[in-house]
């Protein structure tokens, strides 16, 4: 090979979705790879494209994401990006102290403070240079849920056109031009097509996978589906001479298929247990056993229909049974119990609607099909939607809709408390685009604990 030519290593990981029982493999490949390709004089590079951190594992919530980033600097990471799992299921003061102790980069373009200031946690581009000379910019950017960033105190911008403008600061400054993008497979592909100055696309949001790559134009775009089942490598032979680059390949490394040592399967379930027992606290007692019932009412269900009116104020509520992953026991009720029930990185929703708006939701709710949907996604960490079930709320004979004892009037205004989810218009189309507020940061746990323990004072 002629002498100007360089190899350059890039290792990839998108969606993690604190699904740890991958991470040993993945972490020992990284490490491996890495001393590999720097003994051969090869430059190596390792980011991580968002989504690491998922508020459905105890470890996680347990250690408020901050034993994620413990993973993340033991496999040795240069940069991450954000993902909706780490910008919008975590307070504001919560992901401005998660990257305090991170040995990495957090790059992140479109997400600013309210006062358009940069949050001092991360940065929007950063220029790495190999031992050769060879200069690599990174940009990142993550996916644009403008509502539940601001309501959360955040200001975020679209992300094509702040990559596009800053790709154009950097194109003279660079050779290698690299986006981590949280954006989903859609905006990538529109990325690729109006800025060509990008060589590789890291993708993520969308959970696709490219075990070869996707190539639009000369952007070479990668990604490696979900919940770390793929390591993803890109290889990149670079002219130093001529500033160019001669190939640019991409592959993924199968996770079930790779080796792990005792030792790292014991370092990663030391700090498991670790972050897992700081959820033991008690936080409320609860007197009685409160049972689930996937496909109808439940005491559990109606001590949640109660708390979720308590905590939005609301006319009447409707919810799915299927949230409820677990029943509440009799007695102290912990963190770790409040997590087991409801993992779900799910907040509560206040809409207003008139009646009539309130009946058409009520009697498409009655679907006879949607207890025995499979839900991915949405927030939902469940299986089967389960049950549609009511608080203060109920159909008649007739066919009439009531709210307590008073029916419901075609042109007067209610409120109506849910479940975040429903408001993405894949159930409920008109909610979409519904009056509606969200309750942030709390997720459906954090109602429960309020209501139990206002309960115990009462």
């Amino acid at each position: 090979m002629k002498q100007s030519i360089e190899t350059i290593h890039l290792y990839h990981t998108n969606d993690i979705h604190s699904h740890f029982e991958n991470w040993p493999r993945i972490s020992e490949l990284l490490k491996e790879r890495r001393a590999r390709h720097e003994g051969a004089r090869e430059a190596c590079y390792v980011f991580d494209v968002g989504d690491h951190v998922d508020r459905s594992h105890p470890f996680t919530e347990g250690t408020e994401g901050k034993g994620n980033v413990m993973l993340l600097n033991d496999a040795n990471y240069d940069a991450v990006t954000i993902g909706n799992n780490e910008g919008i299921t975590m307070s504001k003061k919560a992901l401005t102290s998660l990257y305090e102790e991170a040995e990495f980069d957090v790059i992140l373009a479109n997400l600013f403070d309210e006062d358009g200031s940069q949050p001092d946690w991360a940065i929007p581009y950063k220029i790495y240079t190999t031992d050769r000379g060879t200069k690599i910019g990174v940009i990142a950017a993550t996916a644009e849920y403008k509502e539940f960033y601001n309501k959360l105190g955040w200001q975020i911008i679209e992300p094509r056109t702040e990559l596009r403008r800053i790709a154009g600061s950097l194109v003279e400054k660079t050779d290698l031009l690299i986006c981590l993008s949280h954006m989903g497979l859609p905006q990538d592909e529109q990325l690729a097509a109006e800025c060509s100055a990008f060589d590789v696309i890291f993708g993520a949001h969308t959970h696709h996978l490219f075990e070869e790559g996707k190539l639009i134009g000369n952007t070479l775009l990668a990604a490696t589906g979900k919940f770390g089942a793929f390591t993803g490598h890109v290889t990149i032979q670079f002219d130093t001479d001529a500033k160019e680059i001669i190939e640019c390949s991409a592959k993924v490394y199968p996770t079930e298929s790779l080796p792990v040592s005792e030792q790292v399967n014991r370092k990663v379930k030391t700090l498991m247990d670790a972050g897992i027992e700081t959820m033991e606290n008690p936080v409320f007692y609860n007197p009685t056993m409160l049972t689930k019932n996937l496909f109808g009412p439940s005491a559990l269900a109606a001590f949640f229909g109660k708390a979720l009116l308590a905590h939005t104020n609301a006319d009447c509520a409707l919810f799915n049974s299927g949230i409820f992953l677990e029943d509440l026991d009799e007695g102290w009720v912990t963190k770790r119990n409040l997590h087991s029930m409801l993992p779900h990185p799910i907040n509560p929703c206040k809409i207003t609607l008139n009646g009539t708006e309130l009946e058409e939701i009520y009697k498409l709710s009655l679907n006879k099909e949607w207890p025995f949907i499979k839900i991915k996604g949405l927030g939902f960490r469940g299986d089967l939607m389960g049950a549609m079930l009511y608080e203060k709320i109920a159909m008649d004979k007739y066919g009439q809709i009531f709210i307590g004892k008073q029916q419901v009037q075609a042109n007067k205004k209610y409120t109506l408390a849910t479940l975040d989810m429903f408001t993405f218009g894949f159930f409920f189309p008109s909610l979409k685009h519904a009056e509606k507020e969200y309750y942030m940061p709390e997720l459906i746990r954090d109602v429960v604990s309020s209501f139990g323990k206002q309960s115990v004072k009462e």
